[in-house]
């Protein structure tokens, strides 16, 4: 079945793709282990779209549910693969979990672009987990705290601590610093006026911060940033990114290495998924997960889940490869009014029907 994006005219769609097919007709190589900085640079401006929109900040994930997958995810995904995701902090739980080579971000929103930024900066400057929070919230370190704190007992230390003018000040400057000249990344001044918008709001709310708290979109009983971080999968075990020294440590130098790649696109755009595809073939990638959240009922209302369906069959795809995704209708007990739960589902199957060749 022919696929049509009325949006997209034809020839943005052609470009595209025989961009792609230029990059993956040079011989493949693997993905190398770290990419200088302007290179990671280059593909993210090669990569992305223009700034959408969308109708909240999502500074904070609500999904307070999302590891009770993790135990199947990482018996069927391999390790050592390639990720993609969407969104803010769950993706670093996912990466956590999955140990991939490489991670790509896509959103519609620059804004969720300057978020990752902000926290690529903070990964590379913090030791260890005590001093990420300490960063992340502006607020001074407590004593006592050392590698085999567990998530809860440090936020439990850090819960009477007040956040601090002079700790968000200078912190912002050395994020800044970060990414301006360790990196000499070249931010435009919206994202030096972003990525400052979205610390403060750190600053502002501390770890109690919600989904909601900047205001742009409603709802009831939303996790915190605390909830999310000490949440725990069925069996009960801890397995955000904060849960363990050894799980921040690893996205520490995924960070630190520029392996983790915030993207600006549509899932439904003609560039983006498509670009990432062919530069994961040109280097013999395979995708081991893609997380979703709930982005697909967005698509279905702008009528554009069948080009995210053929952009999806572009990605170099394999029976490990899963979808994760938030659904409506969360676990029994679930205490969050969301009621948000994941699911997994087979990426190679549930696009199979697309050939990509057809779309226009």
């Amino acid at each position: 079945m022919a696929l049509r994006i009325r949006s997209s005219p034809r020839w943005v769609v052609a470009l595209t793709i025989a961009a792609g097919i230029a990059w993956t007709l040079r011989a493949a190589e693997p993905l190398p282990a770290r990419l200088a900085d302007a290179e990671f640079w280059r593909l993210i401006t090669d990569v992305s779209e223009l700034n959408g929109t969308f109708r909240s900040d999502n500074l904070v994930s609500n999904e307070v549910g999302m590891q009770t997958v993790i135990p199947e995810l990482t018996r069927v995904a391999p390790r050592g693969r390639v990720y993609l995701g969407v969104g803010p902090e769950q993706n670093y739980t996912y990466i956590a979990a999955l140990r991939p080579a490489m991670a790509f971000i896509v959103d519609v929103r620059r804004g969720n672009l300057d978020l990752q930024l902000m926290y690529k900066a903070l990964f590379e400057l913090s030791g260890d987990r005590a001093e990420f929070v300490s960063k992340l919230f502006s607020r001074p370190r407590p004593d006592g705290l050392d590698d085999a704190a567990s998530a809860r007992a440090i936020f439990a230390a850090f819960a009477p601590v007040p956040a601090s003018e002079a700790l968000y000040r200078s912190n912002l400057q050395a994020v800044l610093a970060q990414l301006t000249r360790t990196h000499a990344l070249g931010l435009m001044p919206d994202d030096v006026s972003g990525i400052t918008e979205v610390y403060h709001a750190f600053f502002e709310f501390g770890p109690e911060i919600q989904y909601s708290s900047t205001g742009r979109s409603g709802g009831r009983n939303q996790p915190t940033y605390v909830d999310l971080m000490t949440a725990t999968d069925a069996g009960g075990e801890a397995r955000s990114y904060l849960s363990s020294e050894d799980r921040f440590a690893f996205v520490k130098d995924l960070e630190a290495r520029n392996m983790l790649v915030p993207i600006v696109g549509n899932f439904g755009g003609p560039r983006a998924i498509r670009r990432v595809g062919a530069y994961l073939r040109a280097h013999g990638a395979t995708v081991s997960a893609f997380y979703l959240s709930n982005v697909e009922q967005y698509l279905r209302m702008d009528g554009l889940w069948p080009a995210f369906c053929a952009n999806v069959s572009t990605l170099p795809l394999d029976g490990g490869s899963l979808f994760i995704r938030a659904v409506r209708g969360g676990q029994s007990g679930q205490p969050f009014g969301f009621g948000l739960a994941s699911e997994l589902g087979s990426m190679a199957d549930e696009t199979k029907d697309c050939r990509d060749e057809g779309w226009h």
